[in-house]
C-alpha cells in the first residue's frame, strides 16, 4: 500500500505526441469543446507575448492524464501578463503551459464541460514541477 508522501512524490511526466496520435488527442481530452480549447490557447499565446507570430506547436500528454501544448521553437518568448503586471521571458515549452494554463482557466468559466477544469488541475499539477515554475507561476499569480 502506497502512503500519502508516496503518492505526492511521484513525478509527473510529459511525453510528446508522435504526428500519427496528433488528431486523436483534442478530441480524447476536450470532446465537444476541443476547437474551442485550440483557438483559446492560440488566442492567449498571441495576447500574452508579441514575439509569437504562429507556427507548429507540439503536443504533450502527462503521465497523469493532462494534456499541454506549446510553440515548436528554440527562442525563449516575452511574457507580459496585464491583469497582474508579471514581465518575464520563457520557454517555448514554459510559454506554451502558460497559455494553455490561462485558457483552460477561462473556458472552466465559460462552458459546461468539466473536463475543461479537470485539464488545468492536472496541468497545474505538472507546471509545480517544470523546471520554470516559478516563472510559470508567477505569470498566472
Amino acid at each position: 500500500m502506497n502512503s500519502p508522501t508516496d503518492l505526492t512524490s511521484q513525478k509527473i511526466d510529459a511525453r510528446e505526441v508522435p504526428n500519427n496520435e496528433r488528431l486523436q488527442m483534442l478530441p480524447r481530452h476536450f470532446g465537444r469543446d476541443m476547437l474551442t480549447v485550440e483557438y483559446a490557447i492560440f488566442a492567449f499565446m498571441r495576447r500574452l507575448s508579441q514575439r509569437y507570430t504562429g507556427g507548429y506547436w507540439i503536443y504533450f500528454e502527462l503521465s497523469n492524464g493532462g494534456f499541454y501544448m506549446a510553440p515548436q521553437s528554440d527562442n525563449r518568448f516575452p511574457v507580459n501578463v496585464d491583469g497582474n503586471g508579471f514581465e518575464g521571458e520563457m520557454s517555448a515549452d514554459a510559454a506554451g503551459i502558460t497559455a494553455c494554463l490561462f485558457a483552460l482557466s477561462h473556458l472552466s468559466f465559460q462552458t459546461n464541460n468539466e473536463k475543461i477544469a479537470e485539464h488545468y488541475h492536472l496541468l497545474r499539477d505538472f507546471a509545480l514541477e517544470h523546471e520554470e515554475a516559478s516563472v510559470i507561476l508567477a505569470a498566472i499569480d
